[in-house]
């Protein structure tokens, strides 16, 4: 792995981690599902009209195209509108830690039903994931935590693993800011038909509202998404998705200095737990190094 793609495996860890808190601010002050929509819309817009003036095509293969469908109902309207709907109840840090199990759950699923091996390593990493987010869960229930909102965080992972096991080897072939673009349209479309049978669309544009809507739709929504796409493309989903170890720390410390979220004891050896498991769990799917 070259120093590039370690700038940029950081750079992409940050910024999705961010996305928790500024979630956070939005549906403070708006409906989410029908605000997650305006983002995707402008989003989508804007990386079909960059692609275009790169020169990309609409023309998709066929794999690229099955990505960017599966991925804007997947990722954009289930995972983000799952947990978007959350958060109006849930912490922007357990939003976080949630949705950081996401390469536990696809190690889980490979091991499980597509007859992936998994090295001792990565069975003690997927118990010791597993085991972090339970502590976690467990001191955040005794403190009277939304089970309701914690089930839609858990479904939204649950999404996001599927189309990550479903979509492997459909990133190559270029016009990455075109994907990035009409996969945001899919799910602009998916929420903007969503949003008003589930919520009482409302927005009350407050300046941390508009600062922190702007932020998600160019940074978590635009640039991070394409960054995840590069990085696939450059180094491959196993070693790309080694970077999502980082995110329970990024996640809760972005968290705790924006929005002043308190962490615990328990949280904190929680987040440690978690973090040391994914990292067990991907170094444990690496690719041995070839012989000379």
């Amino acid at each position: 792995m070259d120093i590039r793609a370690i700038i940029m495996g950081l750079a992409f860890a940050l910024m999705w981690s961010s996305a928790f808190s500024s979630a956070r601010i939005i549906v403070a002050d708006a409906s989410p599902l029908f605000s997650l929509a305006l983002r995707f819309l402008i989003s989508g817009l804007l990386g079909v009209a960059i692609a275009r003036l790169m020169g990309q095509s609409w023309r998709l293969t066929r794999p690229q195209l099955f990505a960017t469908v599966l991925f804007g109902v997947c990722q954009n309207a289930l995972y983000l509108g799952l947990n978007f709907y959350a958060m109006q109840t849930v912490e922007a840090s357990v939003a976080a830690i949630i949705a950081s199990t996401m390469p536990l759950l696809v190690a889980l699923a490979s091991w499980l039903f597509l007859g992936e091996k998994l090295k001792p390593l990565g069975v003690l990493g997927l118990f010791a994931g597993m085991l972090g987010v339970a502590i976690i869960m467990g001191a955040r229930i005794s403190q009277g935590i939304d089970l309701f909102g914690i089930a839609l965080c858990g479904l939204g992972a649950l999404a996001l693993a599927f189309a990550t096991l479903a979509v492997r080897g459909a990133t190559s072939g270029g016009n990455f800011m075109m994907i990035v673009g009409l996969q945001m349209l899919v799910g602009s479309g998916i929420l903007f038909i969503a949003a008003p049978v589930f919520e009482t669309i409302h927005i009350n544009p407050t300046m941390p509202f508009l600062l922190a809507f702007a932020y998600t739709t160019l940074v978590p929504g635009l640039a991070a998404t394409l960054i995840w796409f590069l990085l696939l493309d450059r180094i491959g989903p196993i070693r790309a998705a080694t970077f999502h170890f980082l995110n329970p720390v990024f996640g809760v410390g972005v968290a705790a200095a924006l929005l002043g979220e308190s962490l615990g004891v328990l949280d904190g050896i929680g987040v440690l737990v978690t973090t040391v498991g994914i990292l067990a769990v991907q170094l444990s799917r690496q690719p041995a190094p070839k012989s000379t």
